[in-house]
């Protein structure tokens, strides 16, 4: 499937806005003429325009995690769509407001920063996307409040950046942990393997292919 443009299934659309800065996968999730945006990373116009185009509503703004990279559009989107409500696991909230929790210091040696999240989400919560539902998996291991958003009825999963199609996340920025990200490998190893995987970076890929691949780096 094309990194840019793709169904995912019969009922909501993942259109990755790719390529977003830094390589970060942008998804715009629509149903039924509403849409989500995980990690904007792509431009604000981008995102908009697309939306826009497909007829959708935009409605939330969901974030895999707090790393600048999947962040960068986050206040431009709230600032052209005041409805928009930021959502962020509890763990990660402090990483919008604090350049090397953020990792953009770490990275660039500069300060910058987001407005904190409206939304701090939780393990097991369930997100409406149209009429659809996300839920809310927490994975912790490449930041403290990192997590998959699963369409279970649709068999697809974002997974950010704890597992790409052939790696998993690194675990050696702030909040980060080996032993941890362990713990959510194999929690993700209980899900049914033939889910889709729509990561944070590359392409996307069976996940029981992909948790294959992440025996490697475990």
């Amino acid at each position: 499937m094309p990194r840019n443009e793709g169904r995912s299934s019969a009922n909501v659309e993942i259109i990755n806005l790719f390529p977003g800065s830094f390589a970060s996968n942008c998804y715009l999730l629509e149903d039924h003429g509403h849409a989500v945006v995980v990690d904007p990373s792509a431009s604000a116009a981008a995102i908009l325009r697309r939306a826009e185009a497909d007829g959708c509503t935009l409605d939330a703004i969901l974030l895999t995690h707090g790393h600048f990279d999947h962040i960068l559009s986050v206040d431009t989107l709230r600032d052209a769509l005041p409805h928009l409500k930021v959502y962020i696991h509890r763990a990660d909230a402090p990483l919008l407001t604090h350049s090397d929790k953020n990792a953009f210091a770490t990275f660039f040696g500069k300060e910058r920063v987001w407005r904190a999240a409206d939304e701090l989400m939780y393990d097991g919560q369930v997100l409406p996307v149209g009429e659809a539902a996300l839920t809310v998996i927490h994975t912790p291991g490449h930041s403290p409040g990192s997590v998959c958003f699963l369409s279970e009825a649709d068999g697809w999963m974002v997974t950010g950046d704890t597992i790409f199609a052939e790696d998993i996340g690194r675990c050696d920025l702030w909040g980060g942990s080996h032993t941890v990200m362990l713990q959510s490998l194999a929690r993700l190893r209980t899900l049914d393997g033939r889910l889709t995987i729509y990561p944070g970076h590359g392409d996307t890929n069976r996940l029981s292919r992909a948790l294959d691949n992440a025996t490697y780096y475990t």
